[in-house]
């Protein structure tokens, strides 16, 4: 792989369609390509995984199409995203989304340049931009550092937290009063006594068969919410959106 300065994920389920990004790409060494995808969960997936600056993203796709990732994802948690398609009847939907661009294949190198013209200014621009709140978290192969925007929900854990980013989480040794000062500035409500939900990350607040309120958000997870919080809970979800 190359090591470029921005990480680019390629989604489309033509694999010839995935070749031709990576050819339109050749000239331009600072975008390194760390993955592909040939369907809709198979993005959200990746997106999880690592952390890509840039999306290359096809409209249809098998199960989730183009759009159906970025509302499960939420716009505010995706990479720069630049749609790839043959279909030209989606570009409005496409810049209603926060798109970046919008490419009509076959793309001519002349307008990929265009595109990666102000890719790389709008990367700079947030690269020198005040960097984004994070949490620093050790591991047993050194720190990482975990973008609040990444995090769906805390949990306590006893003497730790429990840190959730897509499927993975991680722990920390911090109370949940020291997390939540940190970071309910930055969209995060208290669910519960013993949870924080990042309000962009819930896709609805439902009610379980028992009665109980739950917060379902869009990596599946279903966190209680307690009747004390539900108001609060439902009033910044009514906020944010």
């Amino acid at each position: 792989m190359a090591t470029g300065s921005w990480r680019v994920l390629i989604a489309d389920d033509e694999p010839a369609a995935r070749r031709g990004v990576r050819q339109l790409l050749t000239p331009f060494p600072e975008f390194s390509v760390v993955g592909e995808c040939s369907d809709g969960a198979g993005v959200l997936a990746a997106l999880d995984a690592c952390t890509a600056d840039v999306l290359f993203l096809d409209v249809q796709m098998p199960g989730l199409d183009g759009f159906d990732v970025i509302r499960r994802r939420t716009p505010e948690r995706m990479p720069a995203v630049v749609f790839l398609t043959a279909h030209d009847q989606f570009a409005i939907q496409a810049f209603e989304a926060q798109a970046l661009d919008y490419l009509l294949k076959p793309v001519s190198e002349a307008r990929f340049a265009a595109t990666i013209k102000r890719l790389k200014r709008e990367l700079h621009h947030a690269r020198v931009s005040t960097p984004a709140p994070a949490i620093t978290i050790a591991t047993g192969r050194g720190a990482i550092v975990v973008p609040l925007r990444e995090i769906d929900w805390i949990e306590s854990a006893d003497n730790y937290a429990r840190i959730w980013t897509g499927g993975r989480s991680y722990l920390v040794r911090q109370s949940m009063h020291a997390l939540e000062m940190k970071v309910r500035e930055h969209g995060f409500v208290r669910a519960h006594r013993r949870a924080l939900v990042s309000i962009d990350a819930v896709r609805e607040l439902g009610v379980e068969p028992d009665g109980e309120s739950v917060a379902i958000l869009s990596g599946g997870a279903r966190v209680p919410v307690s009747r004390r919080r539900r108001l609060d809970v439902a009033q910044a979800i009514g906020a944010r959106r």
